[in-house]
């Protein structure tokens, strides 16, 4: 298996050697990541300015790609300028979950959703924010759930989260609205966005947000398509 790694918090985050090492179990590996973090870029791309590219050493004999530009354009990058022979494209560890209506956006989900644009299956994952790194000690778990269970040609896409104490894994579906956010001024016409995990009711299981908070590994199954395929075949269907 060849594997694409990327994520959004940057090249040098202390999670991307930790995941590169665990990946290459399962094959030949390469890793593009932005020079600096790209939290909240979505599936963005910057076809406006020049983008530095290089490699770049991230641990003790471990080389990645350096890329100044957000997550979707490392893995354009990945797959114009170093093969679109990828098998999978991993993204993350996030530091932070992506849960609810809050992934639209999810930097990390953006790569996944790119990857699938040009036909490579994604899986983007993410942790809690201060022991995201420890849920790479939970990936071979993950791994073996999607392997053995054939999710990947069930469907190309898959958003993982993994809490501290990380329980059954779950099945599960895009809960809503995950953040309360608020623009609060700092004088000066000078606004920051705050806000904080909006948990709401933990009694279905299923839906990705009661799953992680409850304790259970969350795997939801994504579409990048726009289109409302109900509303599509009912209007094909009426109109013609």
């Amino acid at each position: 298996m060849k594997i694409l790694i990327t994520n959004d918090d940057g090249v040098f985050a202390p999670a991307l050697p930790k995941l590169i090492r665990w990946a290459q179990a399962y094959g030949e590996v390469i890793a593009v990541a932005p020079k600096v973090e790209q939290s909240g870029k979505s599936h963005a791309i910057d076809f406006m300015h020049p983008q530095e590219i290089k490699q770049v050493e991230i641990a003790p004999d471990l080389i990645a790609w350096s890329m100044d530009s957000t997550p979707a354009d490392c893995v354009r990058f990945a797959l114009d300028q170093l093969g679109r022979d990828f098998d999978l494209i991993i993204s993350g560890i996030n530091r932070g979950y992506n849960l609810g209506g809050d992934i639209v956006y999810s930097g990390t989900v953006g790569a996944i959703f790119e990857g699938i644009r040009q036909g490579i299956p994604g899986i983007a994952l993410s942790g809690f924010p201060t022991t995201h790194i420890d849920a790479i000690g939970h990936l071979d778990r993950v791994m073996d759930f999607i392997l053995q269970n054939d999710l990947l040609k069930v469907n190309p896409l898959y958003n993982v989260n993994i809490p501290p104490e990380a329980g059954e894994i779950r099945i599960t579906k895009q809960g809503g609205i995950y953040f309360t956010d608020r623009f609060v001024s700092i004088g000066n016409d000078l606004y920051v966005q705050e806000g904080e995990p909006d948990i709401g009711d933990l009694s279905d299981a299923s839906v990705d947000v009661a799953a992680v908070h409850s304790g259970y590994i969350s795997i939801t199954p994504l579409s990048a398509s726009r289109t409302e395929m109900t509303v599509f075949k009912s209007l094909q269907k009426q109109l013609g």
